[in-house]
């Protein structure tokens, strides 16, 4: 009960700390080809931004036609301008799109970042971490090979059955056969990182992290930042598509120069003139209708999406509470063994115990020692998950 207590008080403290790294720039843990093709996407959204904001400038077009005829030759060029001025809201609804285009995009292409980072980051946690799998497994062997010798001794001298002896036998193969698993998952780990990393894993040191606020999270949360980007791209959208169908007002401008000497015509001309048009389309409704589904639909995935992220929230506080409560219990056992090992010392030094004992207890202590560190990297590893949705 003092336990869960004492866990929750430090929880609530550490709260209200920010997010820190004791790296100065995680980016670095990706090769350059990978850094090089988000600086790429980054480019591509501002260029698409660019042509969005445009979109409602109307092209300047030349046409040049020539004819030879029975009767009648010309040659011609023609420039023509038709560029809507007002288009009722539509104008500024299209560069407000634009700018929401953009934003959205941009939050993808950080997700997308941040999720590689991640990913290279919990690969080298889980390498850190398997090292120490490795070291605690020969610990383990280490004393299953001293019960077998022990065993082994025992059934010689008729103190046991030699069973007892099988089972210590069977043990310790398993040991041995687990740290062949450990050692190639490690392999494995370490390829998996050298496909997305700027080099190999001991370069880099490992981050540390802190939980952050409740709303924190979800003040930061890139992917609550996307979907509301998303909401107010649907609405300027929104917006645009009604205007297409309410009254333009085009400025326009036409010049015609004859390049045939024997025209009857003027040699060139020139109009100016102002035109108002609206379209009159049967689906007029139903676009308008569509594109305010479309709006209404991203606000409820907001809605939901938020509900989402808080209950993300609460599965990692879960699971880091019951991480805390590991190493508080493990931290017990490392003090227990520790206590008791200072009395096998004694015994030995008296003669009651033997050497095989002390490394038995030595050994345990030491799986014990490695045991919080692997909870501590656990305990990152769920951080990290956290730290992987922030802006």
């Amino acid at each position: 009960m003092h336990l869960a207590k004492s866990l929750k008080i430090k929880l609530l403290l550490c709260s209200f700390i920010p997010l820190y790294l004791n790296s100065s720039n995680l980016e670095n843990i990706l090769s350059e080809d990978r850094l090089k093709k988000f600086e790429l996407d980054e480019k591509k959204v501002i260029e698409d931004s660019s042509k969005l904001r445009k979109d409602w400038i109307n092209p300047i077009t030349y046409t040049y036609s020539k004819v030879d005829g029975q009767t009648n030759d010309y040659e011609k060029s023609v420039i023509r301008v038709d560029q809507p001025i007002f288009k009722s809201g539509g104008i500024y609804k299209a560069i407000k799109y634009a700018d929401a285009s953009e934003k959205y995009s941009n939050l993808g292409i950080n997700i997308e970042k941040k999720s590689l980072i991640t990913q290279a980051l919990n690969l080298l946690y889980n390498i850190h971490k398997m090292d120490l799998e490795i070291e605690k497994t020969t610990f383990i062997l280490k004393n299953a090979q001293i019960d077998v010798q022990r065993k082994k001794e025992q059934v010689l001298n008729g103190f046991l059955d030699t069973s007892y002896l099988d089972n210590a036998i069977l043990d310790a193969n398993s040991a041995k056969k687990n740290l062949i698993d450990l050692k190639y998952q490690k392999k494995e780990l370490i390829n998996k990182f050298n496909n997305i990393a700027s080099g190999e894993y001991e370069k880099f040191d490992l981050p540390t992290f802190e939980l952050v606020s409740k709303e924190e999270f979800i003040n930061k949360n890139l992917e609550l930042l996307q979907a509301q980007a998303n909401t107010n791209t649907k609405y300027e959208l929104k917006g645009m598509v009604l205007s297409k169908y309410l009254p333009t007002l085009s400025a326009t401008y036409d010049y015609t120069r004859n390049h045939s000497s024997t025209t009857i015509v003027d040699k060139e001309t020139q109009s100016v003139g102002i035109s108002i048009s609206m379209p009159f389309d049967v689906r007029t409704f139903n676009d308008i209708e569509a594109t305010q589904i479309d709006y209404l639909k991203s606000k409820l995935e907001l809605k939901n999406k938020i509900l989402e992220e808080e209950n993300f929230y609460k599965s990692k506080l879960a699971k880091i509470e019951t991480i805390e409560e590991k190493i508080d219990i493990t931290k017990d056992d490392y003090k227990l063994y520790n206590s008791l090992l200072d009395t096998i010392m004694e015994e030995k030094n008296a003669g009651l115990k033997t050497t095989s004992d002390v490394e038995t207890l030595l050994n345990s202590s030491k799986v014990k020692e490695l045991e919080l560190k692997i909870f501590k990297l656990d305990k990152q590893i769920e951080l990290l998950e956290i730290y992987a949705k922030l802006n």
